[in-house]
């Protein structure tokens, strides 16, 4: 069950869905294709996280390292954002042929779990990380 009042901004003119009954509040994606040809979008999710950060943020990691092909893990990180403990990572995979760079924030609330990802193909990421941290600095988890 998500936390009421979950906000996120996205740039306007990206398209926007959600299906709340499966756990994505938001997904968002580029209006352009860029030269890549790998949209970039966001997915903010919500999902149960029993336990603590740690041994959630394990878990994660290990779903992550089974489910993406060539997955590899450049960084992790947690600090505050906006008044709430957030983790951080950035890992690469390969979808469809292209080389992706994710970016992904998560925080835990009493037990739910918000993860933001953000995913874009490498060769674009400068164009597109400091977007994805805009919008990272735009949620607002409800207490």
């Amino acid at each position: 069950m998500p936390p009421a009042d979950v906000a996120i901004s996205v740039p306007a003119s990206w398209r926007r869905t959600s299906d709340p009954a499966c756990g994505v509040l938001v997904a968002a994606a580029a209006a352009t294709l860029p030269a890549s040809g790998f949209r970039p979008s966001v997915r903010l999710t919500c999902q149960p996280a029993p336990g603590d950060a740690d041994a959630w943020s394990a878990q994660s990691v290990a779903d992550l390292r089974s489910t993406r092909e060539d997955f590899a893990l450049e960084d992790e990180d947690g600090y505050d954002l906006g008044g709430h403990e957030v983790g951080y990572r950035r890992y690469a995979h390969r979808l469809r042929g292209t080389d992706v760079l994710c970016d992904e924030w998560a925080w835990l609330l009493d037990g739910v779990g918000l993860v933001l990802t953000c995913s874009v193909a490498r060769e674009e990421y400068v164009d597109y990380c400091d977007v994805f941290e805009a919008i990272a600095q735009t949620v607002e988890p409800a207490a």
